[in-house]
Formats: C-alpha cells, structure tokens, sequence
C-alpha cells in the first residue's frame, strides 16, 4: 500500500487521498482499534477539522476517516516511521520558534483549505495524558481569521479511547495508550500492542464558520468547550455508538 502510494505521487502531485484513508483503515485494523462515530464529517471540500489530541493512534484513527493533511509541528518530519508516514499524510508542517515564517505557513493552510483541501489541527499544541483536554493555544487559529477565511467551514472533533478488551479503561492504563513526555516511541507502542482491542470514539460535531465568531479566540473557546464537555461525557461511559468494522 505505500510503495503504491509512493508511486501515485510520482504520477499525479498529491497523490489519491483515498489511497492514504486506505492505508489508515488497515493501520487501525492491525492495531486492534474499534472506532465508533458520533455524527459525520462535514462534506462541504475545505473543512478545517479541530481536534483534542492524545496520542500518535490519532493520526491513523482520524486518518482513517476524513481525507485530510494534518498540521504538526516541524520536529515530527524526524520522528522516523512517524514523520515518514506525516509526510506521506500531506502533513502541513509548522516551524513554531520561527516566528518570521508565520505567515508564510498561515498562508500555505490558506490556500490549500481555498482549493478544497481539507486540514486537521490539534490546538493542544502537543498531545494530552488521556486525563482532560489540554487548553488550546489561540495563536493556532489564525488560519481563519481575515476576510478570506469568513467562509471557512470549520468543525470540532473530540477523540477519545475509552475501553480496552471491552473493559473501561482505567486511569492507571492511559499512559499506555497516550504518548507524553520522553516517552521513547518503540517501547510504548509495542506495550499499546499488547493491551488487546481498544474502543475508540470519533464525535463530529456541529460545523460553524468564522464570521459566525467575534475573532479567532471566540471561535477557539467554543471549540474547546464542545470538544472537552464531549470528552468527558464518553471517559464516563456516556453515549457509545455501535463500531465502524
């Protein structure tokens, strides 16, 4: 599957997106992943997505369903496997220390979410310990301000892991399935492979565009207060959907 998406890049710039969703779908597959959806992504082309963030299984769970670029901070070109597979995601990467090429950066999420392109962002900024949703940072969201943004169809996402082997899962197991601090990437994915089959929520939630909002940090609180409400409704055990096989 990926020597071929490999392949379509070298064909068509881009490649075909459903070729990465279908990689995405088997990833979640052969890590025993069971997602549930609440609601539905936005079909309207150029939805900008905004998400919690938890762990690395967030790219592939969310991948999986929406055929979107994510936005990630440069240093995850580097993360070897991880970084290798963002940029075969189309992944938008963000330098954060340099503040010179902010602009630049807004610009390129602009003008690809313009073309119809859909784009993924977490405004955590950096991934959760499973616990809460972090706050997220209202720097991130100047992708829609500006009179060219008005119309940009934007809709929160609230991901969350909830059970493991059918069980809820427990405090004490959340490190093992949210990647925080130094926590090397190879020994705790092979420990997140070893917890056996692990439900996964997926809520989309009602789209609004940022002219409904006074600037981009009103757009940024309402986000957050719908994804963090949502999240601790289903770390509760409130409203699971039937999964997507």
């Amino acid at each position: 599957m990926v020597p071929l998406e490999l392949l379509t890049r070298k064909l068509r710039p881009g490649g075909w997106p459903q070729l990465t969703q279908m990689f995405h779908k088997m990833l979640c597959r052969s890590l025993g992943l069971r997602i549930g959806i609440h609601g539905a992504p936005a079909r309207q082309g150029g939805v900008f997505y905004v998400a919690n963030h938890i762990s690395y299984l967030d790219i592939p769970v969310l991948g999986s369903q929406i055929r979107a670029a994510f936005v990630a901070k440069s240093e995850v070109a580097g993360w070897g496997v991880v970084g290798w597979l963002a940029t075969l995601a189309r992944t938008v990467y963000i330098e954060r220390e340099r503040r010179s090429r902010t602009a630049e950066q807004r610009n390129a999420i602009v003008e690809r979410l313009a073309n119809g392109g859909d784009v993924i962002l977490f405004p955590e900024g950096t991934n959760s310990d499973g616990v809460s949703v972090m706050p997220f940072k209202s720097a991130l969201f100047a992708v829609v301000e500006g009179p060219e943004a008005a119309d940009f169809l934007i809709q929160p996402v609230t991901i969350a892991y909830t059970r493991v082997n059918g069980m809820p899962v427990t405090r004490g197991q959340l490190p093992d399935i949210a990647w925080v601090g130094d926590s090397e990437l190879a020994p705790h994915a092979l420990t997140l492979m070893g917890l056996g089959p692990i439900r996964t929520e997926i809520v989309f939630h009602p789209a609004v565009r940022a002219a409904d909002f006074a600037d981009r940090k009103a757009l940024m609180r309402h986000c957050h207060t719908v994804i963090a409400s949502s999240y601790r409704q289903l770390m509760r055990g409130g409203n699971t959907p039937r999964p997507v096989r």
